[in-house]
């Protein structure tokens, strides 16, 4: 096939997985049924060229809800320096530093050169994204043009702790975001992942609002509802992105199971790079 964009992965490094992740990593592992080993960024690039694939890579911060140390800006910074062909850059910040993640997120964009923020994670930094307290976030996100990205649904974070580690699926609600659309028009929003148990409403959202999009990544194709495959289909054909969550979930399993889909050959093309392209200027 041409190349494909996968628009929703993170870095396969120690300081991502063990670091950012480590009091989550082992249930994480029993989630996604995977050793989800960290292994150096030269094997996601000799994994991803093999495939011909480029990606989006984002860097991670929740340290206010969870006390570890962000994988930073700087760092995906970096890996885009080193493999320009590969990756574009996308920031992260922790909503909850306020002002200093306002200004990390413009450093981070005009200096560093990354090309959007996300993917946000409401579960784990405990807040929901329609919260007017985190407007001005959102209003610099408009400012400076960038689309953002939220996960939504349930989460393999916490699952099978007790009390969940603390964490509440509630704020990955999609209808959150369904509310921000509304009252940031010109934002650019990605709900990741099929939004399961609340699926159907995340694809309400996106027929019903212009700048909401939604990646597929985190689940494997196989387990796609008949839901979501129609409105791949029909009216999200230009508003469905293809995305891993990689190193959660490798892209040739997620290649291989997407293939045995009954998905028109015109949409597999927009799913796999025209509508990012379009969309997230990945020309």
């Amino acid at each position: 096939m041409d190349y494909a964009w996968d628009v929703h992965t993170h870095p396969p490094t120690e300081n991502y997985l063990t670091v950012s992740h480590g009091p989550y990593m082992e249930e994480l592992r029993k989630h996604w049924r995977d050793p989800v080993e960290p292994r150096p960024i030269e094997e996601m690039v000799e994994e991803y060229r093999k495939l011909n694939l480029k990606a989006i890579i984002s860097a991670w911060d929740a340290e206010t809800t969870t006390g570890l140390p962000p994988t930073t800006n700087d760092e995906v910074a970096e890996i885009v320096k080193r493999y320009p062909d590969m990756f574009v850059g996308w920031a992260h910040v922790d909503p909850w530093k306020g002002k200093l993640a306002v200004k990390e997120l413009r450093r981070a964009v005009k200096e560093l050169g990354l090309r959007g923020v996300g993917e946000f994670h409401p579960i784990m930094q405990g807040f929901a994204p329609s919260d007017r307290r985190f407007d001005e976030l959102w209003e610099t996100c408009v400012e400076l043009n960038i689309p953002v990205s939220f996960h939504t649904g349930t989460t393999g974070s916490g699952a099978n702790m007790p009390g969940g580690a603390g964490f509440s699926i509630y704020y990955s609600h999609p209808m959150h975001l369904d509310d921000l659309a509304m009252r940031f028009p010109t934002l650019t929003i990605i709900g990741c992942h099929p939004s399961f148990p609340w699926q159907d409403d995340m694809l309400a959202i996106a027929v019903h609002k212009k700048n909401v999009l939604i990646d597929l990544s985190g689940w494997s194709p196989r387990r796609f509802s008949p839901s979501l495959i129609t409105h791949i289909n029909g009216p999200l054909q230009d508003k469905v992105l293809f995305g891993t969550d990689y190193p959660w979930l490798r892209p040739k399993l997620w290649l291989d199971a997407f293939e045995k889909l009954q998905i028109k050959e015109e949409v597999r093309s927009k799913v796999l790079r025209e509508n990012a392209e379009r969309w997230l200027g990945l020309r």
